[in-house]
């Protein structure tokens, strides 16, 4: 969820790519039932100073819940504009592709927290675990190829089709600005260079992408996704990677996509 998170970020103002965030693998702010205690959220790691590239190519979860939800002087997006921009992206609502059984999902929302835990008001912490793609989150692997697709494509939401055609389709305009687009397709290549994405780090088929972890099952499992888009110069190609139901530590959707960029790196008049 970060790329289309980082975009709303920049069209709405909240930070400018090039601000500095200091990261300490954890942000910690009153907890709402003892205020002598604290709620810790915590990141993959202590990523030290990152400005929103380089927050993209690390995942820090501290940079997304910061511009997410705010923090001390950083100002946040908010519940709304979250919900807005995933749902502007195509997620948590059927593509329209010309198959049957496709399902919906789910963007997490005041309203949904009040449906599915009556009595429990939504709080800054449940802003912050949305920022991090985390929470009530169900999306498929349908939406979030289609969701990168419009990152690649600069703002284009398509509706996908199984059947082979000869006319390029128009799609929706999200209406982004371009500079946006820039600097999360620059951070999703540095994800590739140096970042969680590294094993798809080639010097044929340059691509950009993002990893993602979905706890599962009182944290114990992962669903373990993969996102991006290829070549990265001029993007034709999107794609997605989703394992399922993995150990807690797991980079397994990066791994299963690196058959096909073989098969891509035997095969470059493929991308011609």
């Amino acid at each position: 969820m970060k790329p289309f998170f980082a975009l709303a970020a920049l069209q709405e103002k909240v930070i400018s790519p090039n601000k500095i965030i200091y990261t300490t693998g954890k942000i910690e702010i009153p907890n709402p039932y003892n205020p002598k205690l604290t709620s810790v959220f915590r990141d993959n790691a202590d990523h030290g100073a990152v400005d929103m590239r380089k927050a993209l190519a690390v995942s820090s979860n501290v940079y997304f819940y910061e511009i997410g939800g705010g923090y001390k002087d950083q100002k946040g997006l908010g519940i709304a504009l979250l919900e807005k921009y995933a749902k502007m992206f195509g997620l948590g609502q059927k593509t329209g592709v010309n198959i049957s059984g496709e399902r919906e999902g789910n963007i997490p929302s005041i309203e949904w927290k009040a449906k599915k835990f009556p009595g429990d008001p939504w709080r800054v912490g449940d802003t912050y675990n949305t920022a991090s793609g985390q929470y009530g989150f169900q999306v498929t692997p349908l939406q979030m190829v289609r969701a990168i697709a419009a990152v690649a494509s600069r703002g284009i939401l398509q509706t996908p089709t199984i059947l082979k055609t000869t006319t390029t389709p128009t799609g929706v305009s999200l209406g982004v600005e371009d500079s946006a687009y820039t600097v999360v397709q620059e951070g999703m290549r540095r994800s590739v260079l140096e970042g969680t994405t590294t094993g798809l780090k080639n010097d044929v088929v340059h691509l950009a992408a993002k990893s993602g972890t979905a706890q599962i099952k009182n944290n114990t499992r992962v669903n373990s996704w993969v996102e991006g888009f290829f070549p990265f110069e001029n993007p034709r190609f999107a794609f997605v990677v989703l394992m399922e139901d993995g150990p807690k530590v797991s980079s397994g959707a990066v791994h299963a996509f690196k058959p096909v960029l073989e098969a891509l790196i035997a095969h470059p008049e493929i991308l011609q």
